[in-house]
């Protein structure tokens, strides 16, 4: 089993910035993607950004030019850095990664639980 766990979240003011972190655990032969979700109360969750080994994309047009997607390899951690935050990124935010177990098994998605990030205007 595999088991990610996110950290960095909080509270911080609009033009603040907060560095999100997401760490595997468990049972990897290999990561082969990694991205940033987010959900806002009311609201579908949403692609922020992804990592593979083509490189990075942040998806999400709202967040172009201040979000940025990271990884670790060595730690098995993947970073989004969040800057001149506004208050409508507002939301909980997941890591999921797409891993494979064993070199036997197919890859399959792991998902953290989710950590809160507040902007207030």
């Amino acid at each position: 089993q595999v088991q990610l766990v996110e950290s960095g979240g909080g509270l911080v003011q609009a033009g603040g910035s907060l560095r999100l972190s997401c760490v595997a655990s468990g049972s990897i032969f290999s990561i082969n993607a990694m991205g940033w979700y987010r959900q806002a109360p009311g609201k579908q969750r949403e692609l922020v950004a992804t990592l593979t080994s083509g490189g990075s994309t942040i998806d999400a047009d709202s967040v172009k030019g201040r979000f940025t997607i990271s990884r670790d390899n060595a730690k098995n951690t993947v970073y989004l850095q969040m800057n001149s935050l506004k208050p409508e990124d507002t939301a909980v935010y997941y890591c999921k990664m797409t891993v494979r177990t064993t070199i036997w098994d197919p890859i399959a998605d792991y998902w953290g639980q989710g950590t809160q990030v507040t902007v207030s205007s």
